[in-house]
């Protein structure tokens, strides 16, 4: 009997100026573990003439995870971070009861030929933490746990497996893994795993119960104890999860909460732009959206 519960194709989704493929939240499934959205962004080619600019915009209820495969972006917030996010680190903030920030091309790149390719994921917080004063984090590649089992190489992005623990500051009981193989071979890892969890394949493919499964594909689990599949040659796929709150969360643009009257408070104090300001970008930033007909 195969595992595979759920298959969610990448939909297209436009950020901007800048299109992604979305795969959470889905009408099917809104939540996989503490993960309540994921966009794949890229691979795509910026000319000298186009940077990625995302101008400031708030959040509540989150921690928001970028892990960039390609490119670079710098990362600007209301507690006065100023952090270039480079391929392989993880820049993680925690919105709690609010945070604005921006995402933007640095500015010795402008004008420059640029690729840009990576994730970038909301965990919702647990109900205690909502509130929380925000923070930020930002782990270098080197820091992150990193290891080989015969010709498997695992990273540990975020959360705890393998007995491992990635020094990212999460506040719920979660995972997300890498893992890369240059040849064909069986991965049997549910015992490492535990909540709900979801498969992303980056590039190249996996095989389970007869069926080939290959990018742009997320793969959520019935049961991510029972997670075995075939990795094919020259592979990259993440690993997803975790304890799913008692909670129902709510999403309406970059707010998430148990509690939809707060995210109405957040709609309303961002339309009065009454969240802090980024220093030096005060008159620029994203309006709340209208409704289109």
């Amino acid at each position: 009997m195969s595992n595979i519960k759920l298959i969610i194709e990448e939909r297209a989704a436009n950020i901007g100026k800048f299109m992604v493929g979305r795969l959470l939240p889905f009408r099917q499934k809104r939540m996989v573990g503490p993960f309540i959205y994921i966009d794949h962004m890229g691979p795509v080619k910026l000319s000298e003439r186009e940077n990625f600019d995302v101008l400031a915009h708030p959040h509540i209820g989150l921690s928001t995870l970028t892990f960039l495969f390609e490119g670079s972006i710098m990362h600007r917030d209301t507690l006065g971070n100023a952090v270039e996010i480079k391929p392989g680190a993880v820049n993680w903030m925690t919105a709690g009861k609010g945070i604005v920030h921006s995402e933007r091309t640095p500015e010795y790149l402008r004008d420059s030929q640029l690729y840009m390719h990576g994730l970038q994921i909301w965990v919702a917080l647990p109900k205690e933490f909502e509130l929380m004063d925000p923070q930020f984090s930002h782990i270098e590649e080197k820091e992150i746990p990193s290891w080989k089992e015969g010709d498997l190489q695992f990273k540990l992005v975020a959360g705890e497996a393998f007995g491992k623990q990635s020094p990212v500051p999460v506040f719920s009981k979660l995972f997300m893994l890498e893992i890369k193989s240059k040849t064909q071979q069986t991965v049997n890892i549910g015992h490492e795993l535990f909540g709900e969890s979801g498969l992303y394949i980056l590039e190249g493919a996996i095989e389970s119960d007869g069926n080939v499964y290959e990018p742009k594909q997320l793969l959520v689990a019935k049961d991510s104890t029972l997670c075995e599949f075939i990795i094919q040659e020259n592979s990259t796929i993440y690993i997803f999860g975790g304890e799913p709150f008692e909670e129902e969360r709510f999403i309406d643009w970059n707010f998430v909460s148990s509690n939809k009257e707060r995210i109405e408070q957040a709609k309303e104090k961002w339309k009065n732009q009454s969240f802090p300001k980024i220093e030096g970008e005060e008159d620029e930033y994203i309006p709340y959206p209208t409704p289109k007909f």
